[in-house]
Formats: C-alpha cells, sequence, structure tokens
C-alpha cells in the first residue's frame, strides 16, 4: 500500500512540471542549450516564431524589407556621369570633363586647357549690367535652365541677378593669386579655388546676388528674401546650392549662399530632398 501512494504522489509530481519545448527541439549530437529551463510561455512562444518563421514569395524573411525599388533607381547612374581620372603632375583630372555631374573639387581637377564648347550669354539681370564678358556665359543648357529660375523667381516677386559664371583656368589664376595677396595662401584656399579646381571653369556655375545684397557675394545673401527662395527652389531648375552650411568638411569650402551648380533636375531633387552636397549624392550613387 505504502508503494502504491509513493507510486501514486510521483506521478503527481511529474504532471505538474512545464514542458519546456527546448529540451525536445535537441538532437541527440546538439549540445545542451544555455537558456534556462524556466522561461516563460510568451518567451518560448518567440523563440519558436523565430525558428520557425519562413521566408516569403520574394525570398526575404518577414523581419527583413525588401529594398526600395523607386531609391535605387533614383541613385543609379549611368558610368558616364562618374568621373574618369587619370594622373597628371600629382593631380587627379578629370578627363571626361564635358559631364554635366563631373564632381570638380579639392580632390579632382579639370585640365589647364578645358573650355566648354557650347557656352552662351543666358538673358537673364546682371550685377555688371550688359558688359559681354567671359563671366556672363554659361553651358548651353545651365544657361536655359538659369533663364527659366530667374523667370519663376520674378514672377514670385523675386528679382536675381547673375554675378559670375564660367571661368578659364587663367582668370582662375588671376583671381586666386589676388586673394592669396589679400588674406595669405592658406585662407585663400578656403575660399578661392586654386586653378583647375574650380566649378566655374565647368561652365555648369554660377553665382547669384541681389540688390538687396548690395550685389555683394556674402553669407548675408543666405538670409535674404532671394537667397532663401533659391535655396527653397533651385532644384526644381536643376540647381544646387554647391557649397551649403554645415557641410563645410565634406565641400572644403567655407558657405557660401550665392553659389549655385547646374546638375539637372533629376539629380538635384535628390540631393535636396537628402540634404546631400555632391560629394554625399556621389557617396550612394551607383554605376549602371
Amino acid at each position: 500500500m505504502k508503494k502504491l501512494t509513493g507510486l501514486t504522489i510521483l506521478i503527481l509530481l511529474l504532471a505538474g512540471c512545464k514542458w519546456n519545448p527546448l529540451h525536445d527541439a535537441k538532437g541527440p549530437n546538439q549540445q545542451p542549450s544555455n537558456e534556462p529551463s524556466y522561461l516563460s510561455e510568451n518567451e518560448n512562444i518567440e523563440q519558436d516564431k523565430q525558428q520557425t518563421e519562413k521566408p516569403t514569395s520574394s525570398g526575404m524573411t518577414k523581419e527583413k524589407e525588401p529594398p526600395d525599388q523607386a531609391e535605387e533607381d533614383e541613385l543609379a547612374l549611368e558610368a558616364a556621369y562618374f568621373n574618369e581620372v587619370i594622373e597628371v603632375d600629382g593631380k587627379k583630372e578629370i578627363v571626361n570633363a564635358a559631364n554635366t555631374l563631373a564632381l570638380v573639387n579639392k580632390t579632382f581637377a579639370l585640365p589647364v586647357d578645358y573650355t566648354p564648347d557650347d557656352l552662351v550669354r543666358p538673358n537673364v539681370p546682371f550685377s555688371f549690367g550688359n558688359q559681354d564678358i567671359e563671366k556672363s556665359y554659361l553651358r548651353k543648357e545651365a544657361a536655359e535652365a538659369l533663364e527659366k529660375m530667374f523667370a519663376a523667381a520674378k514672377k514670385d516677386g523675386i528679382q536675381l541677378y547673375a554675378a559670375s559664371g564660367y571661368r578659364s583656368y587663367s582668370r582662375q589664376q588671376e583671381v586666386f593669386e589676388a586673394e592669396v595677396a589679400q588674406s595669405g595662401e592658406k585662407k585663400a584656399a578656403q575660399v578661392v579655388a586654386i586653378p583647375g579646381n574650380s566649378e566655374h571653369q565647368t561652365g555648369l556655375a554660377m553665382d547669384i546676388t541681389s540688390e538687396s545684397a548690395n550685389f555683394f557675394l556674402n553669407e548675408e545673401f543666405g538670409k535674404k528674401p532671394e537667397g532663401n527662395w533659391l535655396q527653397e527652389n533651385a532644384h526644381k531648375f536643376g540647381f544646387i546650392l554647391r557649397y551649403p552650411k554645415g557641410k563645410e568638411k565634406i565641400t572644403g569650402y567655407q558657405y557660401e549662399p550665392w553659389h549655385f551648380r547646374y546638375v539637372g533636375k533629376e539629380a538635384a531633387s535628390v540631393m535636396y530632398e537628402r540634404n546631400w552636397t555632391l560629394e554625399e549624392y556621389f557617396e550612394h550613387a551607383s554605376k549602371i
């Protein structure tokens, strides 16, 4: 009788123990789990869910979202839009200089003899009047976009003035040397590109000013209605604010609210929406 009572008690005790599915999940050659046997029911369910979750029809598990195809398309560029570079006298020189997305900065330079073959004078107001001089020119595509941008600004009650567009290598050399004489070479390199490394030589950049800024090119322009309008609308016409505030370490230049670079509407919109510089854009772009 005592044996029967003891056996009954043992059966009742075993029936009261909690079953842990982790024990049954192990095969004969698997190492013991480090997990304690007193996991809560919710924890056990969660582990079972992770172990048994199957791939979706796209081949991705539910934890991983598939890549955004629209974003991939936006950042896919033909190889021709990336710099083709050769080493010349210790400089990284851009071979495909006519590329509208050419990345010209302190690292990548244009050839000494590069001059765009499609320079035209845009029909816009200039801060220096009607003088037909070198800096009043831009490449045709950029010039047409500038005209549309100035016209749209005028409809919004904003009067813009073009101040300086295309600049040859020799002219850039004069500008740089004048700045060196005035403030020293180290300071000059922060505000003026050395010859060959200036975006103005591409014929795709235009410095813009206004009467409210006394036709100066300074940081105050960024606080004027004209400067604000450009920062919010230039991308709609294919231009980017090339040297924005807070990005000095990336661009290598101080904030220049007057300097706008033509890159085309598609690329300009991507950079505007993501608050990217041209350097950052190429960090994310992929070749196709």
